[in-house]
């Protein structure tokens, strides 16, 4: 079945600072997106609730892909599913590490574990006991190439169990350095994505998030080269 890597990929609302997020969501509005995925892992509480309230302004209908910070709360998550039908809260190793998680009761199975590369996989890390990976792409060939403890965690998840449950639905998708075997978040050659083609192709879900520093017009010109890219490595 071919797949539609359109519909699939999302441009997203990144960065740290007030301006990075109100200068995306001007050109969302401009471009007249309706749909996102949105990274408020660097926002504060204050940030955030200027975020939702320009969200509920502006042309978005749908966020299927949240990436959460440690200190938001269950109500934040339930405004986000009610308001713009978030499928998928992606969440990082240390939000075990920390017991973060039990906060967001009522939402393990929208959860989904984004993997470092440190060669590091705490006791506590369960990813059986939410929904499954985000695979952040770029972490990935990362460990991959490092063959490190982050890689074999999320390769023996590969085959799913007797019930049937899959462990890949989503992605977040940035550059990557192979001089350095890591990631980068600020694009300046499309060749930074060309890593792709090395991956295996269990590991990419049903949403691929964007997560570059770039702006929305930088992103959809990426999205152009993943889609071809994308397209011509499933085929």
């Amino acid at each position: 079945m071919k797949i539609d890597f359109n519909k699939i990929i999302l441009v997203s609302i990144t960065g740290s600072t007030e301006k990075d997020w109100q200068d995306k969501l001007s050109e969302i509005n401009s471009d007249e997106i309706t749909e996102i995925a949105l990274f408020l892992e660097m926002f504060k509480k204050e940030q955030r609730e200027k975020i939702y309230e320009a969200l509920k302004k502006s042309n978005i209908k749908s966020i299927p892909l949240v990436h959460i910070r440690d200190d938001m709360t269950n109500d934040e998550l339930k405004f986000l599913k009610k308001k713009f039908k978030t499928k998928y809260f992606t969440i990082h190793e240390i939000n075990f590490q920390h017991n973060d998680i039990l906060k967001w009761r009522g939402f393990y199975k929208q959860l989904c574990l984004e993997m470092n590369y440190d060669n590091f996989v705490s006791k506590k890390v369960k990813v059986k006991n939410i929904d499954g990976f985000c695979v952040d792409l770029a972490h990935f060939k990362a460990s991959m190439e490092r063959l490190n403890k982050d890689f074999d965690y999320v390769y023996k998840m590969k085959n799913p169990p007797a019930n049937g449950k899959k462990y890949f639905d989503c992605n977040h998708l940035n550059g990557y350095n192979p001089e350095t075997n890591k990631d980068v978040h600020t694009i300046y050659d499309l060749s930074s994505f060309d890593y792709l083609k090395t991956l295996p192709n269990f590991i990419f879900g049903k949403i691929i998030a964007l997560e570059t520093f770039n702006s929305i017009k930088e992103q959809l010109e990426f999205k152009k080269y993943l889609i071809s890219l994308l397209t011509e490595k499933f085929k």
